[in-house]
């Protein structure tokens, strides 16, 4: 049977990004696909990453830059970029921050996203659990 997510739930995170996952191992229990609306502030970033999934993100306001290891890409409102699973990746905003969604498969989880550490991540570093949901 079809089931309605009436609300996402809250991931609060540091730097001031806000996630909201609608489906994935926080919202839904559920581990083959995660989907979660973002809003990152002007200059956010998070470390370098190879994860274990694919990525899609949609970009909905502002842009999205994605470092990797051949160059960088800005992705733009109303373009969506897709990252693979075991490519070294690090993801930021432009000037005016973003409104993104990412879908995640298999869903996002601490354990597999391997994030490099410098000090400043979005609050889910690898071998970290998510954060309880917020109303």
């Amino acid at each position: 049977m079809p089931e309605v997510i009436n609300e996402p739930s809250r991931i609060p995170v540091p730097g001031g990004k806000v996630i909201e996952e609608f489906v994935g191992r926080v919202a839904t229990a559920t581990t083959g696909v995660s989907v979660a609306r973002m809003a990152a502030p002007p200059g956010w970033q998070e470390p370098a990453q190879v994860p274990e999934f694919d990525e899609v993100t949609l970009v909905l306001r502002g842009s999205v830059v994605v470092e990797h290891d051949d160059g960088v890409v800005e992705v733009r409102a109303g373009q969506a970029v897709l990252t693979r699973a075991g490519e070294r990746v690090r993801y930021g905003v432009g000037p005016d921050g973003a409104d993104y969604v990412a879908v995640c498969v298999p869903a996002f989880g601490p354990g597999l996203v391997h994030r490099e550490d410098d000090g400043q991540d979005d609050g889910r570093a690898d071998g970290e659990h998510a954060a309880d949901p917020v109303g």
